[in-house]
């Protein structure tokens, strides 16, 4: 496949990578992730809303390699916590946190709360940036789910194992990735995202940036 079909997955995070590349496979083209590439830049995450940090993670990597990249920024918002911790999910304990004490800290503040308040879900932006840094395209998804009183299951990452959906009375982290890939917030926001990507493609956008 030509240089000029290729698509950067903005996260250096393998498996956000490898989910996204999973659900993106439709699109036809060829995927490198942050991880893949010997140095990318760095990026303010401060943006008050998860399509602000989504942007801004899009246009600040696609001028520095010069690549058209898909960038996410994802969120948890617990209903019982007014939302939180949302643009700050990342980094809920703390900013170097990892996603364990994350995890404590949503149990934490979610103590005494019962099953029936624990409801919350997950939203996914996702943006496209072109070599230039324009904007190209964007899409968001979210799956409606709630928080469990204890990690459960070995898949998934971050807040997977607390976050069950009902209907499957299983979290993220216990499902396949074959039903994950129809319901997740991210499955969702791909889903919006692929037909505009299909769309710049048979444009030539992809030969013009």
């Amino acid at each position: 496949m030509s240089r000029t079909r290729q698509l950067i997955l903005g996260t250096a995070n393998r498996h956000k990578a490898r989910e996204l590349a999973l659900l993106l496979a439709p699109a036809g083209l060829a995927l490198r992730s942050l991880a893949d590439l010997a140095e990318y830049a760095d990026v303010d995450e401060s943006g008050t809303s998860l399509a602000e940090n989504a942007r801004r993670k899009a246009i600040v990597q696609a001028r520095h390699l010069r690549e058209w990249v898909l960038a996410d920024d994802t969120g948890l918002e617990v209903d019982a916590l007014g939302g939180a911790p949302g643009v700050r999910s990342a980094r809920f304990a703390g900013p170097n946190a990892d996603a364990e004490a994350n995890r404590h800290r949503l149990l934490d503040e979610l103590a005494g709360v019962p099953l029936a308040r624990r409801t919350a879900r997950f939203v996914c932006h996702l943006a496209l940036a072109d070599p230039s840094g324009r904007i190209r395209a964007e899409s968001e998804g979210d799956c409606r789910g709630r928080i469990g009183f204890a990690p459960s299951g070995d898949g998934g990452f971050g807040y997977d194992s607390l976050f069950e959906v009902v209907e499957h009375g299983r979290t993220f982290a216990e499902l396949g990735d074959s039903i994950k890939a129809q319901l997740s917030h991210r499955a969702r926001a791909v889903q919006g995202m692929i037909p505009q990507i299909v769309r710049l493609v048979e444009g030539s956008a992809w030969n013009e940036a």
